[in-house]
């Protein structure tokens, strides 16, 4: 029922002051699952969503950092992209620097692209294969050779991921 609380107040449209209750309520659950689900849904609420989101980037939960920074691209908050490049950059869990990784491509903000260049060649295969995909909205210089040397990648995903961007570009 917690669970589905957060959930039911986003898609009824419910006032703002109800999402931030029901939010607050959700992320300071005890159950993990139920944080990280909150943080999903918060990824559809807009600017009041972002402002409890904030409250749940330190959640000692994986799931949750994980959905946090789902719910940011979705947001396409620009404010967490420093955040987001961190955790993309550093975070222990594999799954979370992918979340965070492709939310950095969601938002397209300039000040990723040193990060997204950075983790295409040194990453773990998953994050490297995001990485790609997410340097594809950004039109930089560095951009294309990134992508064309992600192609002889040693993972074969790394090379599937960036040989699909690389055939629909001109050469």
């Amino acid at each position: 029922m917690r669970r589905l609380a957060i959930s039911t107040c986003v898609a009824a449209g419910l006032d703002d002051d109800s999402i931030v209750e029901v939010g607050r309520l959700t992320i300071e659950d005890e159950d993990g699952a139920v944080r990280a689900m909150a943080a999903e849904a918060l990824g559809g609420a807009g600017d009041v969503g972002a402002a409890v989101l904030a409250r749940a980037r330190d959640d000692g939960d994986p799931r949750v950092v994980e959905a946090v920074a789902t719910a940011y691209g979705e947001l396409r908050d620009r404010s967490a992209v420093p955040w987001l490049a961190d955790l993309a950059s550093s975070d222990a869990d594999r799954a979370t620097r992918e979340a965070a990784v492709a939310a950095l491509g969601a938002i397209g903000d300039d000040a990723a692209l040193p990060v997204l260049l950075a983790l295409v060649t040194a990453a773990p295969p998953q994050v490297r294969r995001r990485a790609v995909v997410a340097l594809t909205v950004f039109d930089d210089p560095a951009v294309e050779p990134a992508i064309r040397a992600a192609a002889t990648d040693r993972n074969p995903s790394v090379r599937e991921a960036a040989e699909m961007v690389v055939g629909r570009r001109p050469d």
